[in-house]
């Protein structure tokens, strides 16, 4: 049985600083390793090809893949790159890419560890890498921890060469919702919460162009939230073998709270690809 106290993971949701990044995705990402029994990180892409877990999850691994063009990249640089399975994923389909994981998260890049990926073990904000010398910059839902988000994107701008392309995953916020809007997602989502308006206008104000912009969130959230309630009880008893009923009743009910928040459209998920300003 994994052990959790409440009050370090409320402060570490709270001040969401690296080292409490770390904390909670130690803590709480096999979570989501003993609901889908593989180990993606992400929510999915979600259709009626792909309507289970793990399926879902390679296929968002696999259009975001296509949507970077990475058929034609070299030297790819995935930020906030978890336990490494969409890289081996990419390595696979494209084998003469040159893949660096940097993660800030040292754990998980020893259990990503494998031929032909390098593995950094860096902060999103200042990029180990010469400037001008990769391109492509991914971030596969991670840029929601970054913070100042800012910084990632300037690195990204310097560590790209002229051609090449920053592209993006990510949860937003949308409109004018507050963070009261968002319920007890405020405290379960270990994230930053960024706007999509606040992200697009960093974007821009660093010198990149979105070239193409996908707001996904209705084959995101909403069908997650479908399989999960479906498969509560199978996904509950795997969940229990680590840990205690409560957390599982919160994730629950954070899902719930997750879909009535993307009907609302108070949240949605983004797709976005982004190349260098010229003019600028």
């Amino acid at each position: 049985m994994i052990s959790i106290n409440p009050f370090d993971v409320f402060l570490w949701t709270f001040r969401r600083n690296e080292k409490d990044i770390v904390n909670l995705y130690n803590t709480l990402s096999p979570i989501m390793q003993l609901a889908t029994g593989g180990n993606m990180l992400n929510f999915g892409y979600w259709s009626s090809e792909h309507s289970e877990p793990l399926t879902a999850q390679k296929n968002l691994c696999m259009v975001f893949a296509n949507l970077a063009e990475l058929s034609s990249a070299r030297h790819v640089v995935d930020v906030g790159s978890g336990l490494s399975d969409p890289s081996h994923l990419w390595q696979q389909k494209f084998p003469n890419l040159h893949l660096y994981d940097v993660n800030i998260n040292y754990s998980q890049l020893l259990f990503g560890k494998k031929q032909k990926i390098e593995l950094l073990n860096s902060s999103s904000t200042k990029l180990p890498f010469a400037n001008n010398s990769v391109d492509r910059v991914l971030a596969l839902e991670s840029a929601q921890h970054f913070k100042p988000f800012s910084d990632f994107i300037f690195e990204s701008k310097r560590i790209l060469a002229n051609s090449g392309l920053l592209v993006m995953a990510i949860p937003v916020t949308l409109g004018n919702s507050s963070i009261k809007d968002l319920g007890m997602l405020k405290f379960t989502w270990s994230s930053e919460h960024y706007s999509l308006n606040d992200i697009k206008k960093i974007i821009h104000s660093h010198g990149f162009i979105i070239e193409n912009e996908q707001l996904i969130g209705n084959s995101v959230y909403d069908p997650l939230a479908d399989y999960y309630i479906r498969n509560r009880e199978e996904i509950k008893k795997s969940i229990l073998k680590k840990y205690p009923n409560y957390v599982e009743n919160i994730l629950y009910k954070s899902i719930i709270k997750m879909k009535e928040a993307s009907e609302k459209k108070i949240i949605d998920y983004v797709l976005l690809k982004c190349i260098s300003d010229t003019t600028q």
